[in-house]
């Protein structure tokens, strides 16, 4: 009984003082030794969740919930189903969640009011938002803070927080949004949330910041997170979700290389913990490997953040683009974008214009970027205003408007240093060079050219350096004789192709007769295929 009791003594100890992996040997070696009391048995259950033992902590927390039935112990039993609701969500699944939460419910119909009906009201409302929208957040963000003030429960004021605030952040106000956001997390940084809430938390901010484009307030808040975490000792679930937001901004500044192994490692560690968080780990993976060359290793990661409930788009489309496979990029951008609000969409349409593009259909292009811009106007982030010049210019450059481009591609570069955006910054000073030949300037052109290519080596983008320095182009075809065949095997027609290209359609029909003579076809659907073949798709 002595040992017992020593064992125990040691495993409360390194519960308390956050050593995860100590409190689970002491713990555990307990719960050998004889029978854990109930609390004993609960701390047990969320250790376990902090360490990555995810199913072994499920099975312990329900058994802690019965226990706390049995024992007449009615707020342990709703805090605990509450609990269990929680770490359902995360994992992704609704359907159990809402189970535990409703049990919860019926528990703490029957109690007087207490902080367990301040983190039901919670879960209420962030279950809600996939299916009635901001109404109820906002209505249960100023129940939950007149319950904070109430009950004297700053983290029931903090999970208020975050529910006005992603209301305002999702309706057009972000400065009021993340002015909530940033005060919600406080009581998470200074301990006065469980730490199961606290993970809820700082996951939600994240995002949000990562949805907007606010990459400054991510550093930030990922930064000040990580320097918390390390009052923890043996923790997977926290330092991996701040490992994944910090590779991801380390893949937005260019280190792939860094970022790509480590990712990857993290989306496997926290599968079956949080898989929200997971499956943005394995996109951001594909990202990567898609820009890297890495077609099949995309594809993978792709597959596999789709599996973990995670949104694939736009890069998994930008992969069909990279492939030839136009037209389908095309088709799973537009599924993706019907039925979206405006937020949501935003993420898509610079790519949505990207695609458009490319199949020459500039009047389609023209309009997803006036939508970009609409969302940029009413949301204000920088990341937004940013991604809308992007597509300004390029849209400008496609329709021969160089001179008016060269001044919002100024913009565009400025915005995108200011977000460390490495990449993006490369396909500006490529679409530079472009305005500056079709203004005869080549000496600048051939500086931008020189500058992206450049960039473009450094991050190891090997199908940019291979398409802007490619050498001589297949089958004996001139440059103009490439550009048409390209948008025509991207299915435009000849007169999109000429209003692409600014010049009439008769001279697309000689260009098509020249390029069918050379590549020896007789039909646009073999010449399609040729080029797909020989990779033209995917050259300047």
């Amino acid at each position: 009984m002595d040992d017992l009791t020593a064992v125990l003594d040691t495993g409360r100890l390194a519960f308390a003082h956050g050593d995860w992996q100590g409190a689970h040997r002491d713990l555990s070696r307990a719960r050998e030794l004889g029978t854990l009391p109930t609390a004993d048995l609960d701390l047990l259950s969320r250790v376990c969740w902090w360490v990555g033992r995810a199913r072994e902590s499920l099975e312990l927390s329900e058994d802690v919930y019965n226990r706390f039935e049995q024992e007449g112990d009615l707020p342990g039993a709703a805090n605990k189903a509450l609990n269990l609701g929680l770490l359902w969500f995360i994992r992704g699944d609704l359907v159990i969640a809402s189970g535990w939460v409703n049990r919860a419910r019926r528990i703490l119909a029957d109690l007087p009011e207490g902080v367990e009906h301040g983190y039901l009201r919670y879960l209420d409302a962030i279950v809600e938002l996939d299916f009635y929208g901001l109404g109820p957040a906002r209505e249960s963000a100023v129940t939950l803070r007149e319950m904070g003030q109430r009950l004297h429960a700053p983290q029931l004021t903090s999970l208020g927080l975050v529910l006005s605030g992603l209301a305002d952040a999702h309706t057009g106000n972000p400065a009021a949004g993340f002015a909530q956001l940033d005060e919600a997390m406080l009581p998470v940084l200074a301990g006065q949330l469980p730490a199961e809430w606290a993970g809820d938390v700082y996951c939600t901010v994240i995002h949000t910041c990562h949805s907007l484009g606010d990459l400054s307030r991510m550093r930030a808040w990922t930064a000040a997170t990580e320097q918390w975490c390390e009052q923890f000792h043996g923790e997977v679930v926290y330092s991996g979700i701040c490992r994944v937001h910090r590779l991801q901004l380390l893949c937005t500044q260019g280190d792939w290389s860094t970022a790509e192994a480590g990712i990857e490692r993290s989306g496997a560690e926290l599968t079956g913990l949080n898989n929200w968080v997971a499956g943005e780990a394995y996109y951001q993976l594909g990202e990567i490997r898609r820009l890297r060359g890495d077609a099949g290793g995309a594809r993978a990661a792709f597959d596999r953040a789709r599996d973990l409930g995670a949104e694939t788009q736009p890069g998994a489309a930008l992969l069909d683009l990279a492939g030839g496979h136009v037209r389908e990029a095309s088709a799973a951008l537009r599924a993706a974008l019907a039925g979206r609000d405006r937020l949501s969409s935003a993420r898509l349409l610079g790519p949505a214009v990207e695609i458009a593009l490319a199949q020459g259909r500039t009047d389609e292009a023209d309009r997803l970027c006036g939508e970009l811009e609409a969302v940029a106007t009413e949301f204000a982030t920088e990341g937004f205003r940013t991604w809308a010049v992007h597509a300004r210019s390029a849209v400008l450059v496609a329709q021969g408007r160089h001179e008016e481009a060269l001044p919002v591609l100024r913009r565009a570069a400025v915005g995108y240093r200011a977000l460390q955006a490495r990449y993006e910054t490369a396909r500006i000073y490529e679409l530079s060079a472009l305005a500056h030949t079709g203004l005869g300037d080549e000496a600048a052109a051939e500086s931008d050219l020189a500058t992206a290519v450049a960039i473009y080596g450094e991050l190891g983008a090997a199908p940019d350096v291979a398409r802007l320095d490619a050498g001589p182009l297949p089958g004996g075809l001139t440059a103009r004789e490439a550009e048409v065949l390209r948008l025509i095997a991207a299915g435009a027609s000849n007169r999109d192709a000429a209003a692409a290209l600014f010049i009439s359609a008769k001279t697309v029909d000689r260009h098509l007769a020249n390029i069918f003579a050379k590549i020896d076809v007789s039909s646009r659907t073999a010449a399609a295929a040729w080029a797909h073949e020989h990779r033209l798709s995917g050259r300047r």
